[in-house]
């Protein structure tokens, strides 16, 4: 399939309601949308993310939507119980796909996830709960075992990304990547470490997101979401 950059992408600051609170987010939409992708980062990071922000870029020039939001506020970002609750990050990232759906300029696409850190673990957490919604995850250098208990419900394709040198980690979403269900696939970045600073390692990962995305939420792409089995 050949894949061709939009002549032009869109883009706004918003606010998202979600459990009275409003949630700051920026939101890019390509002429021609081919799905949309919402970011969940983590350990108290946030939508100015360099790294996130990077990966969006490359999403949007290839024909993807994106949502970049902060899940918590200043505050909350600074409350170590607020970065692990899972269950919190995965309500308000839920309540941003609910947003996000309602929207007209991507009503009808199939929405999914890129979560990093703990954020990984929310996306994994929500797309567990709403198996029909979601098209299709991606982690990156992810915390996927701290939504161990819901791996197996998650219908959405998952792509798990990790860098090779970053041990600890790569133990963790080899352990996961047996618990998930659906159509899935762990990516070793070789020598890489945990936040991908290695030359040429962040563009791996937009290019192996950008082609696991396009996969499964282009209308001409693959399956959608899979019941667990």
């Amino acid at each position: 399939m050949t894949r061709q950059a939009p002549a032009a992408i869109s883009e706004q600051s918003v606010q998202i309601p979600c459990q009275r609170r409003r949630l700051p987010g920026i939101l890019r939409i390509p002429a021609v949308a081919q799905g949309a992708v919402i970011f969940a980062h983590g350990s108290g990071s946030g939508r100015f993310s360099p790294r996130n922000q990077f990966v969006a870029r490359q999403l949007n020039e290839a024909g993807l939507a994106t949502l970049l939001l902060d899940l918590l506020d200043e505050a909350e970002a600074e409350d170590r119980d607020k970065v692990f609750d899972i269950d919190l990050l995965a309500r308000r990232l839920e309540g941003a796909a609910n947003w996000l759906a309602s929207r007209e300029e991507v009503r009808g696409l199939r929405i999914g996830f890129f979560g990093a850190s703990t954020g990984a673990a929310a996306a994994l957490e929500a797309a567990a709960r709403n198996p029909d919604e979601i098209g299709a995850v991606v982690s990156r250098g992810g915390r996927p075992d701290l939504a161990m208990g819901s791996l197996r419900l998650v219908g959405a394709p998952t792509l798990l990304i990790v860098g090779g040198d970053d041990d600890v980690v790569l133990a963790l979403n080899e352990e996961a990547y047996h618990h998930l269900r659906c159509p899935k696939r762990i990516d070793v970045i070789p020598g890489a470490t945990h936040l991908f600073p290695e030359p040429g390692a962040l563009e791996e990962v937009a290019r192996r997101a950008r082609d696991w995305f396009l996969n499964y939420l282009s209308p001409d792409g693959g399956p959608g979401p899979q019941k667990p089995r």
